[in-house]
Parts: structure tokens; sequence; C-alpha cells
């Protein structure tokens, strides 16, 4: 199969490619042409443990450009849409961005790959499309209620995506995600940014009262997850991906403080963010029981090797945080 992925020089899209040439999420690999704009959160080096391999083809453009979409399309087989602008603090500072590539350019996407008679086309979403929820999980059928531009342009996005299978005939199917975390994580990030920060022996901002919850997601359960839906899911359909580790801001600061032997004196309060939704907790029956997914790596796990790669990785990340 030959596959196209675009934003595969981001945080999550990396590791895709990464593990897809290495036969960890996919089998019988021809091709891999990834699709990258590089803007700050794209990064050529996440691509270094695989740029020797000769399935894999670079091509810097922006997703936007339908035209020039379509003719590096051609003589694919899948398309895997991680591409868009996703830091929420971002969107409230500026949406106008978060507009254009999420939705405008998921729109150049999905029209180039009908030109261009693509067989599969994932759409890679967030569970943030839901909005907010006190208790309890969403399932797929929840309606879509976002509060930050960030989540209301990959709202629109996943409805524009699920349009053309209905209206073209075109196989979309759509992934909705929990909060990733793992390696080459862009330090804008909160796990990223408060394992740099202490490194840096600076403080670590938290929003408001620290009670907002998030469930978490290793990234390649994430990607471990997307090649399921690939592989055996139907066309048509929306899969939540979870991690099914819930944890409120502060509890998670502190298991980050206490990895690295700081103290809750390195805490700094800040204002909390603008709409700031309080908890997100999605239902992941349909993956598991369809498709058999269950996640393998929790946070509480993986934590101590994550803060090793920070620390043993300074040339990577100290010249993103200079920016």
């Amino acid at each position: 199969m030959k596959y196209v992925v675009t934003g595969g020089c981001g945080f999550i899209g990396s590791n895709y490619v990464r593990g897809l040439l290495s036969d960890h999420w996919g089998s019988n690999v021809e091709q891999v042409t990834v699709i990258d704009s590089l803007t700050y959160a794209g990064n050529l080096a996440n691509l270094d443990p695989v740029k020797s391999d000769s399935r894999l083809t670079f091509v810097r453009e922006d997703i936007v450009n339908q035209n020039e979409i379509t003719q590096i399309l051609q003589g694919h087989d899948i398309v895997v849409h991680f591409a868009a602008e996703s830091h929420v603090d971002r969107s409230i500072s500026g949406s106008a961005e978060f507009i254009r590539t999420n939705v405008l350019g998921t729109h150049s996407m999905l029209q180039a790959s009908l030109n261009a008679n693509i067989k599969q086309f994932l759409h890679v979403s967030t569970d943030e499309v839901y909005g907010s929820i006190s208790e309890g999980s969403w399932d797929e059928q929840e309606p879509l209620l976002p509060n930050s531009p960030y989540a209301a342009s990959k709202a629109s996005s996943d409805l524009i995506a699920r349009s053309f299978f209905v209206t073209h005939g075109l196989d979309v199917r759509i992934t909705r995600c929990s909060n990733n975390f793992g390696i080459y994580q862009y330090p804008e990030k909160v796990i990223p940014l408060f394992i740099t920060n202490l490194m840096e022996g600076k403080k670590v901002p938290l929003y408001g009262d620290g009670l907002n919850v998030r469930d978490w997601l290793h990234v390649d359960d994430h990607c471990r997850g997307i090649q399921l839906v690939i592989d055996n899911g139907r066309a048509g359909q929306i899969y939540n991906i979870g991690g099914g580790t819930e944890l409120s801001n502060i509890d998670l600061t502190m298991m980050i403080i206490n990895a690295m032997g700081a103290t809750e004196a390195s805490i700094e309060p800040v204002e909390d963010r603008k709409a700031h939704d309080r908890r997100y907790s999605v239902d992941i029956a349909k993956i598991h029981y369809e498709l058999g997914y269950a996640p393998q790596c929790t946070l509480h796990d993986t934590l101590a090797d994550i803060v090793n790669w920070y620390e043993n990785n300074e040339q990577w990340w100290k010249p993103l945080k200079s920016q």
C-alpha cells in the first residue's frame, strides 16, 4: 500500500510514520509520502530515525494548495490526515490560521483525494470537538459542542470529511483522540513544557485551580488505534481513541514534579485559560469491541522514559523553545 501522511513532521504524524516504516502499525508498506509545510511545529528531525528508508519521500507543501496536492496524491492508496494547527492557546490569541489550515486545508485534502481516486481517507480529529463533560464519557453519537476556536475548527473539518463520504462516496474514516503524550512532542504542550522548564530551573505554569481533567493517551496507542481503523474499520464511521488515564492538571503536575525530583515550590499558578473545558472523557467501547483496541502504555509506566528522553535530547528541544 502507498500512504500519504499529512503533517508527518509533527509530533503524532512523525510517530505514525516512524512506526509505519518499522512495521509497527502496518504491513505491506510500499511507499510513505509525507506532506508537511514545516510550520513552527513541523520538524524534519522528527523523521531522522527513518530518513534513510528508500520508501520515504518528503514533500514540503501547504495542504491548502489543492492543485499541487492532487498531483502529489496520484498513484497513492491511503491518506492519513494529521496536519492541523492544534494549540488551544494559540487559537484563542489568533484563530485565522486554525480556520485556514484545519477547515480549508482539510477540504483541500478531501477534494484532492477525490480527484486522485484515493481509496481511503483517515481523518485524525480530537475529543475537544465534544466540548466539556462533567461526568460519564462521550460516545461517537454525542453532538459536537466545541468551545475553543481550535476545537470549532476541528469539528468543522469532521463535518466536511463526513460530507465527502455521504455526498461523494469517498471512504472517509474519522478518529477522535484524547490528549496525547510521548517523545518528540513540541515543548509548548503541557508535559514537555513542564519537563523542560524544570530542566531549565524554571517554574511550571498551572492554569486556574488545576482541577481540569484530561484523559491521557500515549502516542503509540493512538497510532496503533489509527492503524486498526485503517485496516479493519468501516467507511463513514467515527472511532474514539482514548488512553484510559484520567488526571486533573494538578495531579499531572505533581507526577511530573515528583518524577524530576522537584517540589511544589516549582508550581506557578496562572490565570485560567478562556473557556477552559473542565473535563474530557471518551468512551472507547466501539473501537474496543469492533477492532480489538485497548491502550497498552500508561502515563504512570512511561513518564520516567519520557523524562529521560528529554533530558538526553536537549539539542532537539532547546532550539524550539527559543523560537
